[in-house]
């Protein structure tokens, strides 16, 4: 990494719970391009003067995690089409004082679905009902998956949701099976949720394919269900590699290697003492 200097540009994360993940892959690929840009996760206070900060400091850009996926969206001027469709924001772009949202996290999970090849007759139980939710949400709809049930226990939110895209909701389904279970919860996130299993062993087993967002750890509860029953598994660690390249490409302009993000996915998922 270049030493720090006053023509440096500062790109950041916002996050309830932040991990090292963004933070080292960011910093893993300014290092290797020779970029004079450094990254920084913060924890928020106050998310509109966080927001404010970005703009009155010129902070390049900003990635948005959960909580505040949908709440910095009256902080910003412009929604790029990618975050107006489905209301959820997980990218901030400050060009000279204009804040842009940008939601890469759909992308990722499109392209997991078709590197994944799920049928679009597949049946689907996803959890959750936030941001992160309606991108996965939205990208199973656009995939031509039609079965799916969506659950939560905020009867408004898990509604207002299945409705968005034709779906079905419960507020819980110990019971239900599904050939694809999707979790977009905190439940097997590192912190208080780390040991919750989002859904049960005999949902695991009845299952094909297992899709987790948590990604710290990637090794989630649930991921770890699932390879002990030989199911079929998406890791949030896949997720945050590809959302974090797209977002890399809007704050620098610059593309890189597939080879260099295989290596800054793999060293941002290297556990620091932070992380422990």
């Amino acid at each position: 990494m270049p030493i720090l200097n006053k023509d440096m540009t500062l790109c950041i994360s916002l996050a309830a719970r932040p991990s090292n993940i963004g933070t080292r892959f960011h910093n893993y690929l300014y290092d290797a391009l020779g970029l004079n840009f450094v990254y920084k996760a913060f924890a928020p206070t106050d998310l509109g003067q966080a927001v404010a900060g970005i703009r009155g400091l010129g902070i390049r850009g900003a990635a948005v995690s959960m909580p505040y996926k949908e709440d910095v969206i009256a902080l910003v001027d412009v929604m790029d089409a990618s975050a107006a469709a489905i209301d959820s924001v997980n990218t901030i772009v400050n060009d000279g004082g204009i804040l842009t949202a940008y939601n890469t996290d759909y992308l990722a999970i499109a392209r997991l679905l078709a590197a994944n090849k799920i049928p679009p007759a597949t049946t689907v139980l996803l959890r959750g009902s936030g941001g992160m939710a309606k991108a996965v949400a939205a990208a199973l709809r656009d995939a031509g998956l039609t079965r799916v049930t969506i659950v939560a226990r905020n009867e408004a939110a898990g509604r207002t949701l299945a409705g968005l895209y034709g779906f079905d909701w419960l507020p819980e389904a110990e019971s239900e099976t599904a050939q694809l279970l999707v979790n977009v919860t905190p439940l097997g996130m590192a912190g208080a949720d780390e040991n919750v299993q989002p859904f049960s062993d005999a949902q695991v087993r009845a299952a094909q394919v297992v899709f987790d967002v948590v990604a710290l750890p990637s090794e989630t509860p649930l991921v770890k269900a699932a390879r002990t029953a030989g199911r079929d598994v998406i890791t949030g660690a896949e997720v945050i590699a590809i959302q974090a390249e797209e977002q890399f490409v809007l704050y620098t302009g610059a593309r890189p290697s597939p080879e260099l993000v295989r290596a800054a996915s793999a060293f941002s998922r290297e556990q620091s003492p932070d992380d422990a």
